[in-house]
């Protein structure tokens, strides 16, 4: 790439250095202020004036404003520049024959070892070769004025798990965008026994229709003894084309997730009905009816006619019993109570019930669309693989000089651009190799 001082500027370390600096300070702030309140919010909370220069500075939408994505930018434009630069020298270590080096520099390396044998040159270079093939090196050799020269080497590619780390980076980047561009986060509030098949999307601010439906086919509450929730949890179906293609119970950091849409449970409303379940014990039959108070309900198959007329307070907050009345048509009515929550057995002159009874919820999701999550985790994985060959893995290299030099001798030498204390080890061990070959 050609050398000129606006290069040399978007491949410096300092721009990166600096780059992420800012961007981790700004990452801070977004996590100080809230993202995507109503102005209303930030008025109240940090007063006119500061919530005027929070709009002024995009701090309320940060992570999608001019000035952040321009950062990210910058920094991507770094990588690209900085690994255009520098792979072609990469490349040039790697595709080297290594056969042209100062044969001088070889005695002169911390990692060398000079072995006399009586063989000849060629003799000695097949000993050596079949060594260190044994030993995983792939040899290449030259003739040479001083003598023969073999050359190995050993992870040559991972000088390029830096650049799969800036790749990884880049990736993820892309991943961000698109779910940025194509993705959407909404809510949805579903009655129980009812379908809803559109979210309310926050950031567009209108209802995004779905290709499907969500039915919530039952909600559950339960207190702590003070009345105050401790969990909600609802049951939940997908139904596409008129069929239930998907069940699944969710709660609190436990979603449904179904064509790339995350359904997560995080609210709930009481609404003013009841809802009864009952059960023809003699038919195998059973139904839900929504009911009002005081109001009479009709269940035409079994013929059941029943109402609330009632209610009273519990021991445990929240929580309440109900007086029903209930008739079949056969003998006189009949009235009980029943906790909420829970279920009874009615019995009449002309059969047996399994009467259920229940406060009315309308279930909370919150939805979540996000087609570039798998594009984030390709550059995770990515990302992992890349630093885990930067830091651990290295590219090793051996010269074997073979000459003669008042009878033959072999000359090992050899280095490693990380880790030199275990290319040491590797060294050594591949040196007592040679030496047993050429023996």
């Amino acid at each position: 790439m050609k050398n000129n001082s606006i290069i040399n500027f978007f491949a410096s370390v300092k721009l990166a250095l600096f780059l992420l600096f800012v961007l981790a300070v700004t990452s801070i702030i977004g996590t100080i202020i809230p993202q995507g309140k109503s102005a209303d919010i930030y008025i109240k909370e940090f007063g006119e004036k500061t919530a005027s220069l929070f709009q002024i500075l995009d701090f309320t939408e940060m992570y999608s404003s001019w000035w952040f994505v321009t950062l990210l930018l910058l920094l991507c434009v770094n990588l690209i520049v900085c690994s255009l630069k520098r792979i072609p020298g990469a490349l040039n270590i790697t595709g080297d024959s290594n056969l042209e080096i100062d044969v001088d520099r070889l005695a002169r390396r911390k990692d060398h070892k000079d072995l006399p044998t009586s063989l000849s040159n060629q003799e000695a270079g097949h000993k050596v070769a079949k060594a260190l093939k044994g030993s995983g090196w792939k040899t290449r050799e030259k003739q040479r004025n001083e003598g023969l020269l073999l050359f190995a080497q050993k992870g040559a590619w991972t000088r390029f798990g830096v650049y799969i780390v800036h790749s990884s980076i880049l990736v993820i980047f892309v991943g961000a965008m698109i779910g940025n561009i194509y993705g959407y986060k909404g809510t949805m509030m579903i009655p129980e026994t009812t379908t809803k098949g559109a979210i309310y999307s926050f950031d567009r601010q209108e209802e995004i229709e779905l290709d499907f439906q969500i039915l919530c086919k039952k909600f559950t509450l339960s207190r702590y003894p003070n009345g105050a929730p401790k969990e909600f949890i609802s049951d939940l179906a997908v139904i596409e084309d008129g069929r239930e293609v998907l069940t699944k119970t969710i709660e609190v950091n436990d979603p449904l997730h179904y064509k790339g849409h995350t359904f997560y449970q995080s609210s709930y409303r009481g609404l003013e009905k009841l809802l009864a379940t009952i059960q023809n014990n003699q038919e195998n039959i059973a139904t839900k009816v929504l009911i009002d108070p005081g109001k009479e309900a009709t269940w035409r198959e079994s013929n059941v006619r029943f109402g609330v007329v009632n209610r009273a307070g519990t021991q445990e907050p929240g929580l309440f019993r109900y007086k029903v009345w209930f008739f079949d048509g056969s003998g006189q009515p009949q009235t009980f109570w029943i906790t909420g929550g829970d279920t009874t057995t009615v019995k009449t002159e002309n059969g047996s019930y399994t009467f259920g009874l229940k406060q009315f919820y309308a279930t909370g999701l919150q939805v979540a669309k996000d087609p570039g999550v798998w594009t984030v985790y390709i550059g995770f994985f990515m990302m992992m693989g890349g630093l885990y060959v930067a830091f651990f893995l290295s590219h090793r290299r051996l010269w074997v000089l073979i000459k003669e030099n008042g009878g033959t001798r072999v000359l090992i030498s050899g280095n490693s651009n990380k880790n030199k204390s275990g290319f040491a080890q590797d060294f050594e061990e591949t040196t007592r190799k040679v030496e047993k070959e050429l023996q």
